[in-house]
C-alpha cells in the first residue's frame, strides 16, 4: 500500500511538472507555477523560507521522500531503473557510502553556490538539469507533434492548435542536456539511484536530516530469512540484509524492499515503538495497510499544502536573412532580474523562463561563468512591455516577479545606433521602422545632414526614455545585422 501511494503521487507530480516545462500555450504556469517553487533549490536560492521549512520538516518525519516523490530528476531515474528491471530482476546489492565522492561534491557546490558560479550549480542541481533535459531535448518533439496536430486542424477550419517555430536556443546547452541526460540514464540502468547517493547535492543535504527522520524502514531480525532479495531490489544499494542495517541517509523509502520482502520482516515505522506496537490486545497483527493508508494520506496532505504555497518583418526594404545577433559589452537580462549579479547568484538555469517566453527572446547563455543562464537576444522577437511571464515562472528569485507598469518603467539597456548599417544612410531611402515601434518614445527621426533639407532622416535615441526593450532592434530591415541594437546595463534603474 505505500508504494502504491508513492507512485501514484510521483507518477502524478512527474507528468504536471514535465507538462508545465512542455508548456507552449503560457497557461500552465498559472495552475502549476507552484511545483517548480517547492523544488528545493529554488526555494533556498529564492528565501522561500516557508517551503524549505516544510520539505525539511516532511523530512524529519518520512524520510527522503522528497527525492522519491516530489523531485523529478529522481523520478526520471526511477522510471529508467524500472524499465530495466523489467528485463532483470533482482539485480542490486548493498554498497557502503561513498563519503568520498559525497561530501566533497557538496563542499564545493556550496562555494560555487555562495560565490556566484551559476554553470557549476546549474550543472549538478537536479531540478535543473531535469528542465534542461525536458526543454532541450524533449520540447522540440512536443512542439513538433503540436504542429502536426496544427496542419490537421487547418484541413477542418480549427484553430484549436497552432504552429510554433522550432528552433536551437543555444548548442552548448543543447549538448550539456543530451551529455547530462546519456550519464545519468546510465547510471540509473545500471545502479537505480546512484546519481542521488553519490553526486546530488540536494540528495547529500537532505541525507543529513533523513538519518533523523521519525519514521524509518527497518528490520524485524525475528522473521529475517537472510534471503537477500531487500537488498537485491534496493535502487539505492542501502539495505545490509546480512547485519540487518538499513543506511537511512541514502534511502529514499520507495517501498521495493518491503513488497519484496515474503517473510514480514521489513517495516516502515517508528523503529523504537515497534515491538510495542506490532500486536493488539488480542495478539493480531497491525493493519499494515491501513498504517500505509495513514502515512500515504499525511504524504498527499503535506504536498497540497505545499502547492498552496511569428514570421519575420523585413520591412519590405532589404532581402529577408536571418538576423545574427550583434557583439554587445554588455549581456541583457530579463526585467525583474535587478541585475547580472542578482541573476548569477540565484539562477539555476532550469531553462523554465527560457521555455515559457513566448516573443522567443530568452534563451541559455554560453558564457562560462553564466553557462545556460537565460539572456536577452532580439533577432526572433522583442521583449513585449505588456508581457511578464518570465517573471512569474522564475522559482528562484533570479527573476523577481513584477507587473506589467513596472516592467514598462525598467530599464534593461539602452538601444545604440549603428550608422554603417542604417539603410537610409546605405541606400539613400526612407525608413523609420525603428521609431514607429519604440513603445516609449524613445526614437525621433531627424535629418542626416541638418544643412539639407533634401537629406534623409535617421534614427536619435533618448537614452533617458529607452528601456531596452529591443522593439527597434527586432524590427529593424537591415540584415544580417540591426542598424539599432540595445546595450545592456550591469544594474536595472526605474524611470
Amino acid at each position: 500500500m505505500l508504494r502504491k501511494i508513492r507512485l501514484t503521487l510521483a507518477t502524478l507530480l512527474f507528468i504536471l511538472i514535465t507538462l508545465l516545462l512542455l508548456d507552449i500555450s503560457g497557461t500552465l504556469h498559472h495552475y502549476l507555477g507552484w511545483m517548480a517553487k517547492i523544488q528545493f533549490l529554488p526555494a533556498i536560492l529564492a528565501l522561500n523560507v516557508g517551503v524549505v521549512v516544510a520539505l525539511v520538516l516532511l523530512t524529519l518525519v518520512f524520510g527522503r521522500i522528497y527525492c522519491s516523490v516530489i523531485c523529478p530528476l529522481g523520478i526520471m531515474q526511477d522510471v529508467i531503473s524500472w524499465i530495466h528491471g523489467k528485463r532483470k530482476k533482482n539485480r542490486f546489492t548493498y554498497s557502503a557510502e561513498k563519503k568520498w565522492l559525497r561530501y566533497p561534491i557538496l563542499v564545493v557546490f556550496i562555494i560555487a553556490l555562495l560565490a556566484g558560479i551559476g554553470s557549476f550549480v546549474a550543472l549538478l542541481a537536479p531540478y535543473s538539469s531535469y528542465g534542461r533535459i525536458v526543454v532541450n531535448l524533449l520540447k522540440p518533439i512536443y512542439e513538433a507533434g503540436n504542429n502536426v496536430l496544427a496542419s490537421i486542424a487547418e484541413h477542418f477550419n480549427s484553430y484549436a492548435f497552432y504552429h510554433v517555430d522550432i528552433w536551437i536556443k543555444s548548442m552548448p546547452t543543447l549538448i550539456i542536456a543530451a551529455v547530462t541526460f546519456v550519464i545519468i540514464a546510465f547510471l540509473a540502468w545500471r545502479g537505480g539511484r546512484t546519481y542521488c547517493n553519490t553526486i546530488c547535492p540536494v540528495g547529500t543535504i537532505l541525507s543529513f536530516f533523513a538519518r533523523f527522520s521519525f519514521l524509518k524502514i527497518h528490520f524485524d531480525e525475528e522473521k529475517c530469512k537472510n534471503c537477500s532479495l531487500c537488498s537485491k531490489n534496493c535502487k539505492a544499494s542501502c539495505i545490509d540484509y546480512k547485519n540487518h542495517t538499513v543506511d537511512h541517509s541514502r534511502c529514499v523509502v520507495c517501498g521495493n524492499c518491503i513488497e519484496s520482502c515474503k517473510f514480514g520482516a521489513l517495516k516502515y515505522d517508528r523503529p523504537s515503538l515497534h515491538k510495542k506496537h506490532q500486536k493488539d490486545a488480542e495478539g493480531k497483527e497491525v493493519d499494515e495497510g491501513r498504517r500505509a493508508f495513514v502515512v500515504g494520506a499525511v504524504l498527499a496532505t503535506t504536498t497540497a499544502a505545499l502547492a498552496q504555497e511569428k514570421k519575420k518583418v523585413d520591412g519590405g526594404l532589404a532581402a529577408i536573412e536571418e538576423k545574427k545577433a550583434p557583439q554587445r559589452t554588455t549581456p541583457i537580462t530579463p526585467p525583474g532580474s535587478l541585475s547580472a549579479k542578482n541573476m548569477y547568484q540565484h539562477c539555476t538555469a532550469c531553462q523554465l523562463c527560457v521555455s515559457a517566453c513566448p516573443n522567443q527572446v530568452l534563451r541559455p547563455s554560453t558564457g562560462l561563468l553564466t553557462l545556460m543562464q537565460p539572456m536577452m537576444s532580439y533577432e526572433r522577437g522583442y521583449c513585449r512591455p505588456e508581457c511578464n511571464r518570465c517573471s512569474q515562472v522564475c522559482p528562484a528569485g533570479a527573476i523577481k516577479p513584477i507587473t506589467a507598469e513596472e516592467k514598462s518603467s525598467t530599464q534593461i539597456g539602452h538601444a545604440v545606433w549603428i550608422k554603417k548599417n542604417c539603410i537610409p544612410v546605405t541606400d539613400g531611402v526612407e525608413c523609420g521602422n525603428c521609431e514607429r515601434h519604440c513603445p516609449t518614445g524613445a526614437i525621433e527621426m531627424e535629418q542626416l545632414d541638418p544643412d539639407d533639407e533634401m537629406s534623409v532622416m535617421i534614427p536619435t535615441v533618448n537614452e533617458t526614455k529607452c528601456i531596452g526593450c529591443g522593439a527597434c532592434e527586432n524590427l529593424c530591415p537591415a540584415r544580417p545585422f540591426s542598424a539599432i541594437y540595445v546595450e545592456g546595463h550591469e544594474v536595472h534603474k526605474l524611470l
